[in-house]
């Protein structure tokens, strides 16, 4: 029937999605963790933490869903819907904090980095939140919060700092790059901010619309199998 087709195509999609929402989650925790001095807050990671639970979850029920469409079991029927009704609850929990982290996460941005810039003691400082700064600039190849002036405005406030730029912002083509401003065509000329706010909305929004689509799936499914249910149909419901 049509109801055992779309569940047994079902079954090999949940596969393969499997490891697009378990890479998505991958995508999340890594954010937070490159960019820890930014984003200090452990349970912002929580949304990539329940995509990869989903997404271990989803290669069982993938199995399920293949093995009811060969042959209807009611143990199994019964065990594929507890584990769709689990799926979505984790993936639509994993799509609703991504979006309110995004937006909370978004505000916060510019104040944070703004603070690790003025805080940045040089290019040889050995302090964590100056190398952040530093590894931020280099991976992202950008220099300052929205461009190379913020560390003129930084500098300006503290007397014992020349008018240069962290050797960080040099471009990597320029070894003898030292961030003089005499030589500004060595130096990144875009600001991290605008590069890291782009990276956090990829990764929340890949991650919201991963488990949207998926979670819509998991209804195809439930209904796929409820007809099947009802083909055959229990005759002892205690353990449901």
């Amino acid at each position: 029937s049509s109801a055992r087709a779309l569940l047994r195509f079902l079954g090999f999609v949940f596969w393969g999605s499997a490891a697009a929402q378990a890479f998505g989650g991958v995508l999340v925790i890594l954010m937070f963790k490159n960019y820890r001095y930014l984003f200090q807050e452990s349970y912002l990671s929580l949304p990539g933490w329940l995509a990869i639970a989903a997404a271990l979850i989803l290669l069982p029920t993938g199995v399920l869903a293949v093995s009811i469409s060969i042959r209807s079991s009611r143990n199994r029927q019964g065990t594929f819907m507890y584990l769709l009704l689990l799926l979505v609850c984790l993936e639509m929990s994993s799509a609703v904090l991504a979006h309110v982290y995004s937006i909370r996460v978004a505000s916060q941005l510019e104040s944070a980095m703004g603070h690790l810039v003025y805080q940045h003691n040089g290019s040889c400082s050995q302090d964590p939140g100056s190398r952040a700064v530093d590894v931020m600039q280099r991976k992202l190849q950008c220099c300052g919060v929205h461009n190379y002036t913020d560390w003129l405005k930084a500098r300006a406030a503290s007397w014992h700092l020349t008018p240069c730029v962290p050797e960080s912002c040099c471009k990597e083509k320029y070894s003898h790059c030292k961030g003089h401003l005499s030589h500004l065509e060595q130096l990144f000329q875009e600001g991290c901010l605008k590069k890291l706010e782009d990276q956090l909305w990829f990764v929340m929004l890949y991650v919201f619309w991963c488990c949207t689509v998926l979670s819509i799936l998991k209804l195809l499914a439930a209904v796929s199998n409820g007809i099947l249910m009802r083909h055959q149909p229990f005759r002892d419901l205690r353990f449901l």
